[in-house]
């Protein structure tokens, strides 16, 4: 029968092949063509013969042909033809499609609609025909039946894919239905039936599955709809990895289809549908723009949900295209800076922590875009190095005056800023960890940086660069032409920089001969430069060379075994040590740093302060070293027994025409000397046991020997020198503008430093001797007058400069140890010459005063002089024992006690204080990771308890309980006895130890309870002190509640205390806290109230704008959404209507003018801006959704209404006429004396005005307030406005009391005082016509 149909079709007339067809059984036609398409025959021929024999015009013709194409479907999907046929057949069923009639179309697609619901499709070819099907459905203009009416061609396509879009798919077919629909015209709302379909797909398919179907989604999106397609896979993705995690914190997941989702196949898939985004974006660039305005409208919202680790990850990935980098990189800046601004924000007050308990940290975040970028996510890694720069550079630390590259490490490591650059580098440090090719790339820059940023502090990006070289040294040899570049700029960069930059690739030297040699060859070039910053990174870098690599000998052995020389000598790392090669190395660097002694003092020093690091980690050249030191020392040393002075201060200076400079830091060589000596005999003691060369020996003995009986004879005879023996006396010049003053200057400091030396010395070898001592105390004396002359010149001549104190010679660890001994050695043994010491309360006095002036030191440069001071484990062991001593010294003996003998300066016992309050704040800033350790070192009782067993606020609470015994005892002691600064003191270090306790702990609340009771009952005078206690009371407060109730009592004691506007008043005396009294509360008390008050609005302002994001977001459970608004509102509203009460009492006070009023004004009208904002929130609920506003809100307007509009009213008329009074008193005074009082006339006219200021603003708010009240009113059918009272101040006004006393006078025909009241409306007109002139003046 099909040859029969072919030859008739072959025929040019259809009248045959019409006959034919109609005579064929039902059923064999479908038979017929399945029987030909699997023979693989003439397929296509058979059905154009059959569509030639069924014209369109017959209504049989039209049923064959619908025949024929439901039988084709079912042939295509069955998967039993070739691919090929598949196509051919779908091909010529596509062509005859358009020619059926809307009828036979609108069968046709229900039929496919069928087969999709019934789940029957395999390979989705047929699709292809279902997309002309529906095209050329809606483009038919003919009525179709649709259930029980009628559909024209569009309407039923409409209504086809919602039935599609509403039904179940078979997951197998959801890409190929998503391809289809590219293919077919669209509404906007079709459009999005669709989407929102395959979004919901997407959890019902196998994770391969995914990225091909986002693929077609994202073509899809050219459509429109772009935003939803972007938000679902966002969220998808989001659910994924909160899952993912879910599952890794509790790994026996019970659901079991949950735990079926391997990691790296979950990351891979994220990578590829990453791609996917970015190349659909690069075709499209409506797409990039379209992500970017989605995410920054989620983050308003939820910055949880907008970004998430896929989605920061697919924003670095487009970042790469340079069109959107700037956008997205400006968008990821401000998110963090705004979220490192929000946790802040919520950790500093407990009521907002209620609110939110959940905080969103973005710098986790971006970290976790770093670790899954290691599953092959090269397109990110570009994306997280520029922003890891960006991030570094935007927020880089600003230079701090003289300050060290130590100082950014911590001084401000709680500010956003600090935080976003912190992040910068723990972003390109990880990625240098995780990827290799990019490794290259980032040292590079970072290099790059260390030199172009030579003039603003780089120390950020040196601490990068050492971690980066911690990491992977091995790395860096790859990358060694780089650093060998970075050394020939090595003489041009600031010594700072030059110090950290050696640091930092220090190990690489240890492993790369090449770029040691060509440091070294640097280094010579530098020695002999002309730039004195070029000699000192010489000398620096010297100095590093010679700590680390050590002569064979040496007494800790080195970490790997190298062979080392200065020329070229071939490293082997497994040969053995190379002792003769190193030796050589290291004493051809010797060489080149002997000729550095004949410079500049600030290289010799350099190099004194380097010796003695080198001699502990390079033992071998001690003798070489000691050489040198002696040699040195001795051009300066007068050997005779009986000459004073015993050192030639003369050479130490050099004059070059008029100025006068240091040309040897003697007093620093000494230094040296005494330190190396001390290190020397204590390791000789060590090495005792071994076998050492002999020659070698004698030689250092010898030295020794020469070394002792030179300091002995300087000690001697510097006992023994007059000040008139140095050309110093009292009536010396000291001032700067001379030579000689400069001369006696340096003079001075030599010899104190001289002296300070020497008592390290002799105290140290003096083994507790009765004599040591005294030459100890002998040694003071001459240092001691030196600085009393010192000090008496500074005072007279008031210098910045000679006021600063020449910083001392001790070592923190001598400190550490002479503090020990004077104050808390028991040992009878050492009673009697200890006595000697402890009899010169002077010398005790400096002794507290130096650890006072090394902890300075170490808080602000976070390292001290002398050895170890660069050791931070060292220097926390010496501040332990230091501040063990000070503790046991303040607390036991009582300032009080000690005073009634003192003749001036500070007592030992509040120099003790300070020095504990320097401490605690330093032992915060610089270990703040050792704080456990620090309070069991302070806890003598506790000695042996276990570092994880140490409960911070429990030991903290024990510290703070000693102090507020001292408190106590300052406030409850007499008059006379009370010592304000001791008691601010006091105050601070209870601030300061406040911040260890947990806020949650019982010992917190116990703390804020005593805190709350001693302002209560101690009625302080003392201006700094009561700053001090109420600021203490806040900052406690804030962290166990809102501080609103403690605000409204402080506010109603100082109404109490300074009385009411309303003279005729008289305020109620209701005292809660004797700390407000006549004296602290204007302008203290009131300006810290309006302070906090300040804070508590800040926080008001921001939960508002959080309302606002959650108001308009819709997308996530509408019940939680609510609930969390209401929680929201509640707070806001009571904490408004809190403050409300506050300034109801602060508006009422007859504050003084100045500072109060003008803050209380400016602080009125950021309430009325806020209260506002509050009701425009409300506008806008209203608009959204038919909510009637809550009676929360009713009460807070009313509030409003009776007790702040009206007073603030008076407050005004109250201030204008403070100020027309003090007009009018200045105009009397003018027709006085005229001249001499026009300067003084224009001052207060100068302060009225600017006090003035604030009060047309206060007007403005309070207008705003009730304006859009009226609107919210109208939305919500409630009439807030009737709690309002019309206002009545403005630049024209009628004061009805005035009117009426001046009616009255005028009635009376009292002649007298008709001028006075012309004077006194003047007076008032010119003050009311002040006000329009500064409004215009404001708007210009």
């Amino acid at each position: 029968m099909a040859q029969r149909i072919l030859s008739l079709a072959a025929e040019e007339g259809p009248e045959r092949l019409q006959e034919a067809l109609q005579s064929l059984p039902e059923g064999e036609l479908g038979d017929m063509v399945t029987r030909q398409a699997l023979k693989g025959r003439e397929t296509a021929a058979l059905l154009r013969g059959i569509f030639k024999g069924s014209p369109c015009s017959q209504r049989s013709g039209v049923l064959r042909r619908l025949q024929v194409y439901k039988h084709c479907v079912p042939l295509v999907e069955s998967g039993d033809l070739h691919l090929g046929k598949v196509s051919e057949i779908i091909g010529l069923l596509m062509l005859e499609a358009r020619q059926l009639p809307g009828h036979a179309l609108a069968e046709l697609a229900s039929l496919f609609v069928d087969v999709i619901k019934g789940g029957s499709l395999t390979n989705g070819k047929s699709l292809e025909l279902f997309s002309t099907v529906l095209t050329a459905l809606a483009s038919s203009k003919e009525n179709l039946a649709y259930g029980k009416g009628e559909l024209n061609g569009e309407e039923f396509k409409k209504q086809l894919i919602n039935t599609l879009c509403s039904s179940k798919w078979d997951p197998r077919c959801v890409i190929h239905l998503a391809n289809m629909f590219r293919d077919i015209p669209l509404s906007g709302e079709e459009l999005q039936f669709v989407v929102e379909k395959v979004l919901r797909m997407f959890s019902k398919l196998d994770l391969q599955e995914i990225p091909p179907l986002v693929y077609q989604l994202l073509l899809l999106s050219a459509k429109g709809s772009k935003k939803t397609v972007l938000e679902g896979i966002i969220s998808f993705f989001n659910q994924l990895d909160k899952r993912q995690k879910e599952e890794q914190r509790v790994p026996e997941s019970v659901d079991l289809e949950v735990a079926t989702m391997p990691l790296d196949q979950l990351r891979h898939v994220e990578g590829t549908v990453i791609l996917h985004i970015v190349s659909v974006i690069n075709l499209d660039q409506d797409l990039g723009e379209e992500l970017i305005r989605h995410l920054k409208t989620e983050q308003q919202k939820d910055p949880g949900r907008a970004l998430c680790p896929f989605s920061v990850a697919l924003l670095l990935s487009v970042a790469v295209k340079h069109r959107l980098q700037e956008q997205i990189f400006d968008f990821l800046k401000t998110s963090i800076t705004r979220s490192c601004k929000d946790l802040q924000f919520l950790q500093a007050s407990k009521f907002l922590q209620d609110l939110f308990p959940q905080q969103y940290d973005i710098t986790a975040v971006i970290l976790e875009v770093v670790k899954n970028s290691a599953f092959g996510w090269d397109h990110v890694t570009q994306g997280l190095v520029d922003l890891g720069f960006s991030l570094m550079e935007s927020y880089e630390p600003k230079k701090p005056f003289g300050g060290k590259a130590a100082d950014n490490n911590y001084g401000l490591s709680k500010m956003p800023a600090q935080q976003a650059c912190r992040l910068g580098a723990s972003i390109l440090l990880e990625t240098f960890k995780v990827h290799e090719p990019i490794r290259s790339d980032i040292l590079e820059q970072v290099l790059n940086r260390v030199l172009t940023k030579a003039a603003s502090p780089v120390s950020h990006f040196i601490d990068l660069l050492s971690n980066i070289v911690v990491s992977a040294p091995l790395v860096l040899q790859t990358s060694s032409s780089k650093v060998t570049e970075t050394f020939d700029n090595l003489s041009f960069l600031p010594i700072d920089t030059v110090q950290g930059l050696l640091r930092a690739v220090q190990p690489l030297l240890k492993v790369s001969m090449s770029v040691r040699d060509s440091l070294i060859l640097v280094l010579q070039k530098a020695i002999f430069s002309r730039q004195l910053d070029a000699r000192k990174a010489a000398v620096a870098g010297f100095l590093l060379l010679l700590r680390n690599f050590k002569v064979l000998g040496s007494l800790s052995s080195s970490q790997c075994s190298q062979a080392i020389g200065a020329t070229q000598v071939q490293a082997d790392v497994h040969a053995c040590y190379n002792s003769a090669a190193n030796e050589a190395f290291c004493l051809e660097i010797l060489g080149s740093l002997r000729r550095c002694l004949s410079q500049q003092a600030d290289v010799r020093l350099m190099l004194y302060e380097g010796f003695y690091d080198v001699l502990r980690r390079n033992s071998q050249l001690a003798s070489s070293i000691m050489e040198t030191l002696l040699s040195q020392i001795k051009q300066y040393y007068l050997p005779q027994p009986d000459l004073l002075p015993p050192l030639k201060l003369e050479g130490c200076i050099m004059a070059q025409g008029d100025q006068i400079f240091l040309q040897e830091p003697l007093a620093h060589l000494l230094c040296c000397i005494q330190h190396c000596l001390a290190w020397y005999k204590s390791t000789v003691r060590l090495c005792q046991g071994a076998e050492d060369d002999e020659e070698e020996e004698e030689e250092g003995v010898g030295f020794q020997q020469n070394f002792e009986e030179m300091l002995e004879s300087v000690t001697r005879r510097m006992i023994k020198s007059e000040l008139e023996d140095f050309e110093l006396d009292k009536s010396a010049d000291f001032s700067l503008s001379s030579g000689v003053g400069v001369k006696n200057n340096i003079y001075a400091i030599q010899v104190m430093g001289i002296c300070e030396v020497l008592i390290e010395y002799n105290f140290n070898i003096g083994n507790f001797s009765k004599n040591k001592f005294e030459d100890v105390l002998g040694l003071f004396t001459c240092y001691n007058k030196l600085s009393e002359i010192l000090k008496e010149k500074a005072g007279k001549n008031k210098s910045a400069l000679s006021n600063k104190t020449a910083r001392s010679f001790l070592s923190m660890g001598f400190v550490s140890t002479l503090l020990t001994a004077l104050f808390r050695d028991n040992a009878q043994s050492h009673e009697e010459s200890l006595a000697v010491l402890r009899s010169s309360t002077e010398f005790l006095r400096y002794a507290v005063s130096v650890a006072l002036q090394k902890v300075q030191q170490l808080e602000e440069t976070g390292q001290t002089d002398g050895p170890d001071g660069q050791n931070p484990e060292k220097m926390f062991q010496n501040l332990c024992k230091i501040t063990q001593v000070l503790l046991w010294r303040y607390t036991s003996i009582p300032t009080v006690v000690e005073e009634s003998g003192k003749k001036k300066g500070k007592s030992i016992s509040l120099l003790c204080l300070e020095g504990l309050l320097r401490i605690f704040n330093t032992v915060q800033q610089l270990y703040s990771a050792k704080i456990p350790q620090f309070l069991q070192a302070l806890d003598i009782t506790d000695g042996d308890a276990e570092e994880a067993d140490i409960n911070v606020t429990e030991k903290a609470a024990f510290q703070i309980r000693q102090f507020q015994r001292s408190l106590v005892n300052q406030l409850s002691s007499a008059e006379d006895d009370f010592n304000a600064k001791e008691t601010q003191s006091l105050i601070t270090v209870l601030s300061t130890l406040s911040k260890l306790l947990d806020p949650a702990s019982q010992q917190f609340l116990q703390f804020l309870t005593w805190t709350v009771k001693v302002c209560k009952e101690n009625a302080l005078e003392d201006i700094s002190c009561c700053k001090g206690l109420l600021s203490l009371l806040f900052s406690v407060h804030v962290l166990y509640k809102s501080p609103v109730g403690l605000l409204r009592e402080l506010a109603q004691d100082i109404h109490a205390c300074l009385g009411d506007i309303d003279q005729d008043i008289e305020v109620e005396g209701r005292c809660h806290f004797a700390v407000v009294n006549a004296k602290t509360a204007a302008p203290t008390v009131c300006l810290l109230v309006l302070g906090q008050v300040d804070k508590v609005l800040e926080e008001v302002d921001w939960l508002i704008k959080k309302l606002a994001s959650l108001g308009s977001d819709t997308s996530e459970d509408p019940s939680q959404a609510s609930n969390q608004t209401q929680a929201l509102e509640k707070g806001v509203i009571l904490q408004l209507g809190t403050l409300l009460t506050v300034y109801h009492e602060l508006v009422q006070t007859a504050l003084p003018a100045g500072s109060c009023v003008d803050t209380l004004l400016r602080s009125l009208s950021k309430t009325y801006a806020i209260l506002t904002s509050l009701i425009k929130h409300y506008i806008q609920a209203c608009r959204s959704s038919s909510n009637t506003i809550p009676g929360r809100l009713e009460k807070l307007v009313k509030l409003s209404g009776s007790h702040l509009t009206p007073q603030c009213y008076s407050f005004i008329t109250y201030v204008q006429n403070i100020h027309s009074e003090s007009l009018s008193f200045v105009e009397e005074k003018k027709k006085k004396k005229k001249e001499d009082e026009a300067a003084a006339v224009s001052t207060v006219m100068a302060k009225v005005l600017r006090e003035t200021k604030p009060i047309p603003n206060l007007i403005f708010a309070i207008e705003q307030y009730e304006k859009f009240l009226i609107h919210l009113s109208k939305k919500s059918k409630v009439n807030l406005m009737q709690y309002m009272k019309l206002s009545t101040s403005r630049d024209f006004r009628i004061n009805a009391s005035v009117l009426d006393s001046a009616l009255q006078e005028r009635n009376s025909e009292d002649a007298e005082n008709e001028p006075h009241n012309d004077q006194s409306s003047t007076a008032e007109q010119t003050d009311e016509n002040q006000e329009p002139k500064k409004k215009r003046q404001r708007k210009k």
